[in-house]
């Protein structure tokens, strides 16, 4: 592992407005007037800030951000900007809002203190002091505190009003043992100007040069620079590797087409990566001002319109006819375009009632509401940035809307809401128009970078006529299609079991993969005795289907859910909040994929597979964990690892019938962790209940079917119960009335007392039936795995087919007259594995009589 010495410090404060930009970038040119080489970074997303480090030190300002760069990618990206463009000596990182303050909900991820750890690097505090003394020591002192694991190695004090002021503070801060590194008085006029997105980008002030001088001086005045480089100095050397653009992304040709990326005042926000990203992929990133510039760089091939002010500065874009002019051509010639929140504004319309470039059908206004929050980010299709199914992470921050807020085509689906515009404008085939308010930063998801970069390559290679557009001749295309743009889904093949599949895979899934989608019904045709499906009757009970028709009346109003939350709340003892209906299981297991961020899901296997298809379709990349039929199939919480966030597991598990006690479930509980419990089949399980629905559901949810036990699939009628946070954010992304009348209804009578009642008895009725099962298989030579619990057994069949080939036996029972789960679309399994139902007694003899001659019984 390669070590790097790396002095460095974490500037923050308790919160903002205290001070933060102002001692970081005073930091930067104060070293840098010392003729050090200075290293900047910025925790979070913020594009301003890095504007003025870069000011400061002569090098690109960077930004470290766990939510948008995931936090293995920290340390890389640190190191990388330590050595980019050229060596630096010294790094100085600036905090964001409050020290421990992150992202909402994620205790702390992404906080200045969260990627101080990650860098293992000492924290000096600014704290303004304007309106406290004494009190300011008891600030540090629970700062100091709260994380011992935050290294708080020294305090700024900010805004002094007297020396008399900050004496009195210094005397306080004496009982906290973290040293004073200096004062900075309160009239030192050294504060930048602000407006509606904080501060005035340097970009945009004639006077930033001047004044990041000024600051400079002021430092280097009031603060001990010499000890602020020994705690930077003291900082550990880092291990790990340097993030590096070229090992991300690929040239896909020997071309250098030209990106034409909006710069000036108006266009002042993009990562520094991003260009590093293109030219790795083989672009050459060229700015352009849309204020000046009367036509696109020569030979664009592509344009990339990020962040900064239209809106400010409207009235001037709009009076670059020439420009708007130029750059719609090229847009709707197909040129490669993306588009980040100012660029979707300039393409639009109208900004404020000003002609933009009109390229998208939407005006642009300014609202009084700011908007600022982080998202992640589904692509439902294809498009110029995303394949279908991709799920990314992004952050808005703006003070405008767009009327409509999406396209025909989204660009995303952001909490279940379509934003942005994805378009093909000149009927080529691909997308090839990106635009939304979502800011994305590529180091944390090349692949972005990758696909933007192969279309712009294969524009290059065979442009539209643009006319002068991108300011060189252009050709005409001979051929429509643009390469390397999409990725097709694979289509529907014809299933070895007979019957196609259900529709295309889900994004993710490796080519070589099990069929995630193959379900149990597949399995099933006419003629066929069915053991293959696990719902226990072919058609409910007459009092629950009586109960099912008499909603036909109602079925011209819409389904309310509220007496089935009862019920349900009322079955599990928990509040009402607590619990949502669904759709059966399934639907629920989409919500939580849609819901939910994990960023290292983790699937237990062998199990249904229903979750990691909606986890793929959604955009998640799950890990697996495969239980062993040499243990039985039994799960050991320890082999769960810590990373796993999202923890997915069935009890009784389909297809092993393996029962996970509640106790051994508990130790998956972690903070931080969603564990997600498959309780479809434990209403068919007697004895102790080994539920884990209780009164304290914190970071749990449980699932349930009510279509196994009473012969309900048609209906699809299910719950969710769990800590009622993460039910609100399934709920929020479930459609309005999923849940049917009649599904609703029957769950109100599924639960009743009577009802419950009766499952308990037939839960014994299933036991005596399995244990018949079992017994039969175990004298023919086929021991079941593990020790089943559910309506189902699991057996391998391996060691009594011979020489035939695998599945032999599965097929040997289709052509008499039986139809068995098939094993080799569980993750784990192969094809010799089956999974046979339990039924009535006179069925399982007539399934046993039929297997004996195949195992050369009689």
């Amino acid at each position: 592992m390669v070590t790097t010495v790396a002095p460095r410090l974490v500037v923050a404060a308790p919160g903002s407005s205290h001070g933060k930009t102002t001692v970081a970038t005073g930091l930067m040119g104060a070293l840098r007037a010392e003729g050090l080489e200075v290293a900047s970074f910025k925790v979070g997303p913020d594009y301003i800030d890095p504007g003025y480090h870069a000011l400061a030190t002569g090098r690109p300002g960077r930004n470290l951000d766990p939510h948008l760069c995931h936090e293995d990618q920290i340390r890389p990206l640190f190191l990388h900007g330590l050595t980019a463009p050229r060596p630096a000596d010294v790094a100085v990182v600036e905090g964001v809002m409050g020290l421990f303050d992150g992202q909402i909900g994620g205790d702390g991820y992404a906080s200045t203190a969260h990627v101080a750890g990650l860098l293992e690097a000492p924290v000096v505090l600014v704290l303004d002091i304007s309106s406290v003394s004494r009190t300011a020591a008891a600030l540090v002192h629970g700062l100091t505190t709260f994380d011992p694991a935050v290294r708080l190695s020294g305090v700024v004090l900010n805004k002094a009003g007297s020396v008399r002021h900050s004496d009195e503070v210094v005397r306080a801060l004496e009982a906290t043992g973290v040293e004073v590194l200096g004062v900075l008085p309160r009239n030192a006029g050294i504060e930048a100007p602000s407006r509606h997105l904080g501060l005035v980008p340097a970009a945009e002030r004639g006077d930033a040069a001047a004044a990041i001088a000024r600051l400079a001086d002021q430092v280097a005045e009031h603060l001990d620079l010499t000890r602020i480089l020994a705690l930077a100095h003291a900082a550990p050397p880092l291990a790990g590797e340097a993030w590096a653009p070229g090992q991300v992304v690929h040239a896909p040709s020997e071309r250098r087409p030209v990106v034409a990326v909006a710069a000036g005042r108006a266009f002042t926000f993009r990562y520094a990566e991003t260009d590093e990203l293109l030219r790795a992929a083989g672009c050459e990133p060229v700015p352009f001002d849309p204020l000046t510039d009367d036509a696109l760089p020569d030979g664009t091939a592509g344009v990339y319109l990020g962040g900064g002010f239209p809106e400010v500065h409207a009235p001037e874009l709009s009076a670059n006819t020439a420009l708007r002019a130029s750059l719609r051509r090229a847009v709707e010639a197909g040129v490669p375009t993306v588009a980040e929140c100012a660029g979707l504004l300039y393409l639009c319309r109208t900004v404020d009632g000003s002609p933009m470039v009109g390229a998208i059908d939407a005006e642009a206004a300014m609202t009084p509401k700011l908007t600022l929050r982080y998202q992640t980010l589904v692509a439902t299709a294809d498009s110029l940035l995303a394949a279908r199914g991709a799920r990314v992470t992004g952050h808005e921050f703006h003070r405008t809307h767009v009327d409509p807020p999406a396209g025909d085509d989204e660009a995303w689906l952001v909490d279940g809401h379509r934003v942005g515009f994805s378009a093909d404008p000149a009927g080529r085939g691909a997308a090839s128009l990106h635009a939304s308010y979502l800011h994305l930063h590529w180091a944390g998801h090349p692949q972005l970078a990758q696909r933007f970069a192969d279309a712009v390559h294969a524009w290059a290679a065979d442009p539209a006529d643009v006319s002068d557009a991108a300011g060189a001749p252009a050709t005409t295309a001979s051929d429509t299609s643009v390469e390397g743009v999409t990725q097709p889904v694979p289509g529907p093949r014809d299933d070895e079991a007979g019957g196609p599949e259900r529709g295309p895979r889900p994004s993710g899934a490796r080519a070589d993969d099990v069929d995630l989608l193959h379900h149990g019904d597949v399995e099933v045709g006419e003629g066929l005795v069915d053991l293959a499906v696990n719902v226990q009757h072919r058609e409910p009970p007459a009092w629950l289907a009586d109960v099912v028709r008499d909603t036909v009346p109602t079925l011209g109003a819409y389904p309310s859910s509220a007496a089935a939350t009862a019920a349900i709340a009322h079955a599990h003892a928990v509040p009402a909040d607590h619990v949502l209906p669904t759709s059966g299981a399934a639907e629920a297991f989409t919500l939580l994929a849609r819901a939910l961020q994990p960023r290292h899901p983790l699937v237990v296997h062998p199990q249904f597979t229903e979750p990691e298809a909606a986890l793929l379709a959604a955009g998640h990349q799950p890990e697996r964990l495969l239980l062993e039929a040499g243990d039985g199939f039994v799960l050991d919480p320890d082999r769960v690892p810590a990373h796993a966030d999202l923890v997915v597991v069935g009890n009784p598990t389909n297809p092993t019938s393996v029962l996970h006690p509640a106790e051994v479930l508990e130790r998956l509980r972690a903070p931080g962790r969603v564990l997600v419990v498959d309780e479809a089949f434990l209403d068919a399980v007697p004895g102790p209940d080994q539920s884990l629905v209780s009164a304290t559901m914190s970071g749990v949810l449980v699932l349930r079917s009510l279509t196994k036990t009473w012969g309900l699939a048609g209906l699809r009628a299910g719950y969710v119960v769990g800590d009622p946070a993460l039910v609100a954010a399934l709920r929020a992304q479930q459609p309005p009335w999923s849940v049917s009348t009649p599904a609703l209804a029957a769950t109100v009578a599924c639960l009743s007392d009577d009802a419950l009642t009766a499952a308990r008895a037939q839960a014994e009725v299933i036991a005596e039936r399995r244990a018949l099962l079992v017994d039969g298989l175990a004298a023919l030579g086929l021991p079941v795995a593990g020790t089943p619990a559910a309506p189902f057994v699991l057996v391998d069949t391996a060691g009594v087919r011979g020489g035939r080939p695998p599945g032999w036996v599965r097929e040997a029972l289709r052509e008499r007259g039986f139809a068995v789960r098939r094993g080799d679309t569980f993750p784990g399994l192969g094809p010799d594995w089956v999974r046979i139902a339990v039924r009535d007694p006179a069925t399982t003899a007539r399934f046993l009589e039929a297997l004996a001659p195949l195992l050369g019984g009689t």
